[in-house]
């Protein structure tokens, strides 16, 4: 474990530093991430997950929303519940930050032999799926994390479905007006 920590850890520190070149923070790539496993969120859960008050996770929002990453949207149903969503540029930003670590990954993976990439597609599914099932056993331990444990495999948000990529589940359309639900 401490290996894969260690392997994750470098992944992630080349990642930040491209955010830091794209000029984005920590927290608002947080966010983006996210809702980009959610889709979309209620401002309360995103101020719960962030630990900050209503009034800070407003304000990101508001600095997020400036830059055109999220937009609000109110829930036709009942429109005093306001949800958050990526925009496009949102998405796009997240992409060209996860870029890095993508082409880091598939460097690494053409250094191993066949063997070790089948131990590597079988460990990775058998992990997937403990943590999956780890988060799905205690909804109250993990809060907003269980719906993303449960089925983290969809396409980009924006995605076509002819666009998934094999073996992954269609997404149903989202209830929400615009381009996450078009």
């Amino acid at each position: 474990m401490a290996n894969l920590g260690r392997a994750v850890g470098s992944l992630r520190c080349a990642g930040s530093q491209r955010l830091v070149r794209l000029g984005i923070s920590m927290t608002h790539f947080h966010v983006l991430t996210l809702l980009r496993h959610h889709d979309a969120m209620p401002m309360g859960r995103i101020a719960e997950i962030l630990d900050a008050s209503m009034s800070s996770a407003t304000g990101i929002i508001d600095r997020m929303e400036e830059r055109g990453l999220v937009e609000r949207v109110r829930v036709p149903d009942d429109r005093r519940i306001v949800l958050v969503r990526p925009t496009r540029t949102g998405d796009e930003l997240v992409d060209e930050a996860e870029l890095v670590k993508s082409e880091i990954l598939a460097a690494a993976i053409t250094r191993l032999d066949p063997d070790q990439l089948d131990r590597l597609a079988v460990a990775a599914t058998d992990l997937e799926r403990a943590v999956g099932d780890e988060l799905a056993s205690d909804p109250d331990k993990y809060g907003a994390l269980t719906q993303f444990g449960q089925d983290h495999r969809h396409p980009h948000p924006h995605a076509h479905s002819s666009d998934r990529r094999i073996g992954e589940p269609a997404v149903p359309a989202s209830p929400l007006p615009g381009p996450a639900g078009a």
